[in-house]
């Protein structure tokens, strides 16, 4: 029987008592620390009384169901709620859409106060308790949030906490002189420090500006990672702390079901260090968890860490952020696409795959961001690939600078000095589509597969699964057209919404295709989790991979004796027809003869090899299998 979920109580004697090692850990002997822990354990103490008797109903829900997340029936969307619906109450209108696609978690991008015009998306928060004036109010938050959570739909929303913007209360009390928030921000008088910081700190929009600090009207200069108006927050300030796990808790008692904890990596600064994955910064994030799992411990952290694939998967604890962006799987997506080589994909999904237990993945095609080329070097060493020329290459494949291309991508955040490039788009110009390339629904309905496939969580930016193109009139936006991510980031694609159920359109083969992938996954419980065995196909082309049981136990994918039941996948990544031979396929043979395509239904006799068109797929399960 599952055991009673802990009360507030015990939750906050156990966690307290982790909170206060944990900022032990981070503050050391800091005078201020005493004072602002026991505020912020006060501040514990009213958020519970406040929180709205729904939410403690899911918490004790969620404590009994703690892999809730990990359910194959779990699917997630993405999108800014302005393009696509123009306001919170106009949003509510497509949630019987949402219920038809099978949405079970709808992430709104940034939707707090911001500068206007440029906001970097909405990443530059001025404040977390107010809701940006254009799309509603935070009482329409709240109603968002009951009527998703009414419907099966959990709302992630962005946890900003890296830095605020120059709008913020703080940042204006900072420049202003006051007391009380002039250790908010990292701030110096003169440029020692910031040239002392900036000798081992990387660039990272140099076309905003150059370095990681930007001067202030005054004279002084203070720490912007990002963009000029973004400035970083100073968490060796535990006042700092304090401030944001309220804005935390507070968002959490609206009804917000996971967090994206934005730029994990950066959060905490050392002088000589590159101030990235810094070993406080997850004693941050472990300190955030415990303020939340006091409060609301049915909330969830979702990573947001494009660094190296080493440190990427470092954030992932049930005590840490129980979800993570798979930055990875969705870069070398692309790669695959555009090599029709599966070989660094598939040495990812043997070697890099793997999460703790307790958490998953977040597996998307592509997200609002642009796309960066986040392999490991000395992974694409081991195949005899140069890392840095490969980049270039892919950087030029992408914008269509590169024979034979079929993508259409823009460049984004092009890095004279080093030459560093990532690339934006939506996933049908980045596929084919935009340029006519007959090919274009296959790669997209085979990139989703392998998401889809994959385990962890799938994750769709919305307007995607109808095959929605660039948008190349953010350039007359205003604060928009210096930010080339836009493109890929269009206004609710109504004419392709309406074609979805035409097969004769390219919108409809793609929503069907993909609709048809999404439900037998919900169906088969084989697709939750995220295990994986690698399955060697002798064919650079061919991408193989199994979920664990379908193969050999002692060899995946060899004629050794068979496992337990489960899901083999196959994908073919050329442009023409590639063959598996019988004998590649002789283990899972072994196991059954007779396999079934999940996608065709067909069924599929292994002894006679298998046979793939261009970008073509198969979801294989044993005949006579219930998986």
């Amino acid at each position: 029987m599952p055991q009673t979920p802990p009360d507030f109580a015990t939750r906050r004697d156990v966690e307290g008592r982790r909170l206060e090692s944990l900022l032990r850990r981070i503050y050391g002997d800091d005078p201020r620390l005493d004072r602002e822990l026991a505020a912020l354990l006060a501040d514990v103490d009213a958020a519970w009384r406040q929180r709205p008797d729904a939410l403690k109903i899911l918490d004790r829900k969620r404590q009994g169901d703690p892999e809730w997340f990990e359910s194959n029936r779990m699917l997630a969307g993405v999108c800014y709620v302005d393009r696509y619906a123009g306001t919170l109450r106009g949003l509510l209108e497509h949630v019987p859409y949402f219920r038809e696609l099978g949405l079970t978690y709808l992430h709104l991008m940034p939707l707090f106060q911001a500068p206007s015009p440029n906001s970097d998306g909405g990443y530059a928060v001025s404040s977390y308790r107010h809701v940006d004036p254009a799309l509603g109010t935070m009482d329409d938050l709240r109603a968002t949030a009951t009527e998703l959570r009414d419907n099966g739909i959990s709302l992630a929303v962005d946890f900003v906490f890296n830095h605020t913007s120059n709008e913020h209360a703080w940042a204006k009390g900072a420049l202003a002189g006051d007391p009380a928030y002039d250790d908010f921000y990292w701030i110096y008088p003169d440029r020692e420090m910031p040239d002392a910081f900036e000798r081992t700190t990387r660039e990272i929009f140099p076309e905003d500006h150059p370095g990681s600090f930007v001067p202030l009207p005054d004279g002084r200069w203070v720490w912007a990672t990002f963009h000029t108006f973004q400035w970083d927050l100073n968490y060796g300030n535990p006042a700092v702390f304090r401030a944001m796990a309220n804005e935390m808790l507070f968002l959490a008692n609206q009804g917000v079901e996971i967090l994206r904890m934005d730029a994990v990596a950066f959060i905490w600064k050392k002088l000589g260090t590159s101030c990235e994955n810094l070993p406080e910064a997850h004693l941050l994030l472990q300190a955030f968890n415990a303020v939340c799992r006091i409060v609301a411990p049915g909330l969830l952290f979702l990573s947001e860490a494009i660094v190296h694939p080493d440190d990427v998967v470092e954030y992932m604890s049930p005590d840490e952020c129980q979800l993570s962006y798979n930055p990875l799987q969705m870069a070398l997506i692309w790669n695959s696409l555009a090599t029709r080589d599966s070989r660094m994909l598939g040495q990812a999904l043997a070697t890099r795959h793997a999460t703790p237990p307790g958490t998953a993945w977040v597996n998307y095609v592509r997200s609002h961001d642009d796309i960066g080329w986040t392999f490991a070097d000395e992974d694409a060493a081991l195949l005899g690939i140069d890392g840095t020329d490969h980049r270039s290459f892919l950087n030029r494949f992408y914008v269509d600078r590169f024979p034979g291309s079929f993508a259409r991508g823009v460049a984004f955040q092009t890095n004279e000095k080093t030459g560093d490039s990532r690339i934006a788009g939506t996933t049908a110009s980045l596929a084919g589509l935009e340029a006519g390339d007959e090919g274009a629904v296959r790669r997209i309905l085979l990139a989703h597969s392998i998401a889809l496939s994959t385990g962890g969580l799938p994750l769709i930016y919305l307007g995607d699964e109808v095959g929605q193109l660039n948008d190349y009139r953010y350039a007359d936006e205003p604060g928009k057209r210096d930010d080339s991510r836009w493109v890929g980031r269009p206004r609710y694609p109504a004419g392709r919404y309406a074609d979805r159920h035409d097969a004769r359109t390219s919108a409809g083969a793609i929503y069907a295709g993909l609709r048809h992938l999404i439900a037998l996954r919900s169906t088969h419980p084989v697709f939750a989790g995220g295990e994986l065995v690698p399955f060697d196909t002798h064919d650079a082309q061919l991408l193989g991979y199994q979920q664990p049981g379908a193969g050999s136990a002692s060899s995946p994918g060899s004629a050794s004796s068979p496992c337990s039941v489960g899901l083999a996948v196959f994908a073919n990544l050329a442009d023409d027809m590639r063959t598996i031979e019988s004998t590649t396929l002789s283990g899972l043979a072994a196991l059954a003869p007779e396999w079934i395509d999940l996608v065709t239904g067909s069924v599929v006799d292994l002894t006679q090899g298998l046979r793939l068109g261009p970008q073509g797929f198969v979801w294989l399960v044993p005949a006579g299998s219930s998986v």
